[in-house]
């Protein structure tokens, strides 16, 4: 490894210290969002929680347009130059004030399309744009200074006071009405607490606005920006289709089968990602480091090995999974899950290659990709919607997608080490290994669930083991990013193995 890419050993342990808090904080809150939204959706009913994700949809993509990217510039520059912090303050209350109100008219602009239960809800919604603003600017501000703890805290106990109020309004018989409103009082409190922090810092805006702050700001922001609006315009499309196109009622099937769907991306993909990530940036070297090419090619294989099984497994139970689950009323959503979790594996091998190209600071082909997937994405739901009437017209449409984005991105992709061959190699043995145990489990399918679990299970490992699908380089990478996670030190007890663990 170069020089460059070499970091100091009380940096990595900072660097490592503050991926477990973040991580740790990560899991507990999209754990307990993950929970409610499991508690959600049968107390609301189809009907009430399509309207749910069609205004959550419009949300998440609004947001991407008021915060602008700018975050992560904030905390690389801020990070740099901390006496600057109140410049960036400055800047970005201007700029992002300007673009959350033009996001909130645009959003509104979209809803017109839609009920008026829908527009109701996106216009109270949309409040939480400005409430958030100022929350997410002491979140950024906080995060260059190193504060996770802190930041940390406010998160979790942000989500829980959220959860709480809305589970408290619910029962009060309030609805949707009551769930949109914990999140307006939640975020106020998020928010003061986070300025708070920061004036308690002595870091405050700092007027007149400075020109040669906001400008550079804008414009490197501007590809973060778009990239991720395409990103999140592309998962949420279909949502916002098909209340258009089939009604709410159908949008809270697949809404409710898009939560297992996030579930399974941010559990065995991103938290895997988000721990590789600082050892992937310091290998990548421009890609001239075979290391950065090794690890991806290893990551790669490594989500090939956990998606098939779950998309194997979650197929072939989809209905033992949601009628149990979110009640009876939800049963539709199986027909609909037993697609959407081919595209949650696909997704998975993806975002590997996306966060490869992002290291090595190719942003520009990645938004090309990402741009040309939602297009076809988009085109294809509206064809298959219109002439089908299947939510299920969806979820074809996002594979096929996908399908193209994920072949854009491994195509795209080149470093010193990655070795397509070797990927290609274990993904045909994951498939032959994929036959006996899918036989398997649908022998056992009508069984009590466990069976075809544990049956499946243990001869996808058999498979794995005797065909040398993974070999020792694998496994020890495996247990680097077990133990560098929250838990590590617990896992240690029980599983050893001769591997220097630096990160």
């Amino acid at each position: 490894m170069s020089e460059s890419a070499s970091v100091s050993g009380s940096d990595a342990r900072r660097a490592a210290r503050n991926i477990s808090v973040l991580m740790f904080a990560s899991i507990i809150s999209k754990g307990a969002l993950y929970l409610w939204q499991l508690v959600l959706s049968p107390w609301l009913g189809p009907s009430e929680y399509g309207i749910y994700g069609t205004v959550g949809g419009l949300m998440v993509n609004a947001s991407a347009v008021a915060s602008f990217g700018m975050g992560l510039i904030v905390i690389r520059d801020v990070a740099r130059a901390p006496h600057k912090a109140g410049k960036y303050w400055s800047a970005m209350l201007l700029t992002q004030t300007i673009l959350a109100l033009f996001a909130y008219v645009a959003m509104n602009g979209v809803a017109g399309g839609y009920s008026d239960a829908v527009r109701a809800f996106v216009a109270l919604a949309g409040i939480n744009l400005f409430i958030d603003l100022f929350g997410n600017m002491g979140y950024d501000l906080l995060l260059a200074r190193e504060d996770m703890v802190k930041t940390s805290l406010v998160e979790i106990v942000h989500i829980l006071l959220r959860i709480g109020l809305a589970l408290l309004a619910l029962t009060a018989g309030w609805g949707l009405l009551g769930v949109y409103g914990a999140a307006i009082a939640s975020g106020l409190l998020r928010s003061t607490v986070l300025v708070a922090l920061n004036l308690r810092a002595g870091v405050r805006p700092e007027f007149p606005f400075d020109r040669s702050i906001g400008r550079p700001l804008i414009i490197n922001s501007a590809p973060l920006a778009l990239s991720s609006f395409l990103t999140l315009a592309y998962q949420h499309s279909d949502k916002l289709l098909t209340t258009g196109i089939l009604g709410e009622r159908v949008t809270g099937y697949l809404t409710a089968a898009f939560v297992i769907n996030f579930g399974v991306i941010e559990l065995f993909s991103t938290s895997v990602l988000v721990a590789a990530y600082p050892l992937l940036a310091r290998a990548c070297d421009e890609g001239n480091n075979p290391a950065f090419g090794t690890m991806i090619e290893k990551l790669a294989r490594y989500m090939l090995i956990i998606g098939v099984p779950l998309a194997l497994g979650i197929s072939i139970l989809a209905d033992k999974i949601m009628s149990p689950l979110l009640g009876e009323a939800y049963a539709p959503s199986a027909g609909i899950l037993r697609l959407l979790i081919w595209y949650t594996a696909i997704t998975m091998f993806g975002n590997v290659f996306s966060k490869a190209l992002l290291i090595q600071n190719r942003q520009r082909r990645l938004l090309l990709i990402r741009g040309a997937g939602l297009t076809l994405n988009v085109a294809l739901t509206a064809l298959l919607l219109l002439n089908w009437g299947d939510p299920r017209g969806a979820v074809i449409a996002s594979i096929v997608g996908e399908i193209l984005v994920v072949g854009l991105l491994v195509g795209g992709f080149s470093a010193a080490g990655w070795r397509s061959r070797k990927v290609l190699n274990s993904a045909f043995r994951l498939l032959i290994v994929a036959v006996p145990t899918a036989l398997a489990m649908l022998a056992l399918r009508e069984q009590f669930i466990l069976l075809p679990v544990l049956g499946g299970a243990v001869i996808y490992l058999a498979g794995i083991i005797s065909g040398r699908v993974l070999n020792s380089d694998d496994w020890d990478l495996l247990y680097r990013l077990a133990v560098s996670g929250p838990g590590g030190g617990f896992l240690l007890r029980f599983w050893q193995r001769d591997v220097e663990l630096s990160w």
